[in-house]
């Protein structure tokens, strides 16, 4: 198991797709595989980034790591605005791309990317998102 804690600012989202890049290799996934890991992560980190820590300066994001064969846990935690993912309207993705509100997708694309999402808000203990991704194929 690694943990990180990064400054909640964009320019640090190369060194957190890194760090997740690195738990996704060691678990023997694919290159796929690994981008779809930084890919669910990225959008997480942003979204903490950009609603979390929206008025709140100075604030880090805590990145865990727990690899297993053919599996890697990525659990994100921020003491940033209480958030409810049940709020999340879900996209609609009949609509024509031009007739899309801009943004809206991150989520949308974690459940996607991931096999195990779990989020939870409290006011005191901060927002934490678990996130597994199991080898395709089994391990």
């Amino acid at each position: 198991m690694s943990t990180a804690v990064y400054p909640a600012d964009f320019a640090q989202l190369d060194a957190i797709r890194d760090f997740v890049g690195e738990a996704a290799s060691q678990a023997g996934f694919s290159s796929q595989e690994v981008y779809s890991v930084q890919l669910a992560t990225d959008e997480a980190c942003s979204n903490v980034i950009e609603h979390a820590y929206k008025d709140i300066q100075g604030g880090d994001i805590e990145i865990t790591c727990s690899v297993q064969p053919g599996e890697v846990r990525i659990v994100i935690h921020d003491h940033g605005a209480h958030f409810d993912m049940g709020k999340v309207k879900k996209p609609n993705l009949s609509k024509r791309l031009e007739d899309r509100e801009v943004g809206g997708l991150g989520v949308y694309f974690i459940y996607k990317l991931m096999d195990e999402v779990e989020f939870v808000s409290t006011k005191k203990e901060g927002n934490t998102l678990t996130m597994v991704k199991r080898k395709s194929g089994g391990a």
